[in-house]
């Protein structure tokens, strides 16, 4: 039985939401299994849900391409958000008119979302690859 070190990273940049509330929604998600945290986010009544889970899915799909592509057996059920972290994008600067010919400017910012997903270890899987690499020397 052969550990399987695939991870699946998917990245969505300039997401027109502001990393404040987006943090909100990806600490929601955050070390839980990638079924529990699709079902987390389909649920959730922020705005910001949406773009995550789409990020989540592209992470798990990537996790299955790289799997097949090294020849690896991945199993989904044990997959898990490993890591995800949301970044400031770009701020975009706009004007509002005000009282009395003046203008005020609004700040329109955007995020990137990282989402990276692994298969969790096991100790049994721990355990059989320390022994393999002990008899490997």
């Amino acid at each position: 039985m052969t550990v399987t070190t695939v991870e699946g990273r998917a990245v969505a940049r300039y997401i027109r939401s502001t990393p404040q509330k987006t943090r909100r929604v990806v600490d929601l998600i955050r070390g839980k299994r990638t079924e529990e945290a699709v079902a987390v986010l389909k649920f959730a009544p922020q705005a910001a849900a949406t773009p995550v889970l789409k990020v989540v899915e592209s992470a798990v799909a990537n996790a299955r391409v790289k799997a097949d592509r090294s020849g690896e057996r991945l199993d989904e059920n044990t997959l898990f958000v490993k890591e995800v972290f949301v970044d400031e994008g770009p701020t975009l600067k706009r004007f509002r008119p005000r009282a009395q010919g003046r203008a005020s400017r609004i700040l329109k910012r955007t995020s990137h979302i990282t989402v990276v997903v692994a298969p969790r270890v096991t100790s049994d899987d721990a355990a059989a690859s320390t022994t393999r690499k002990k008899g490997a020397r």
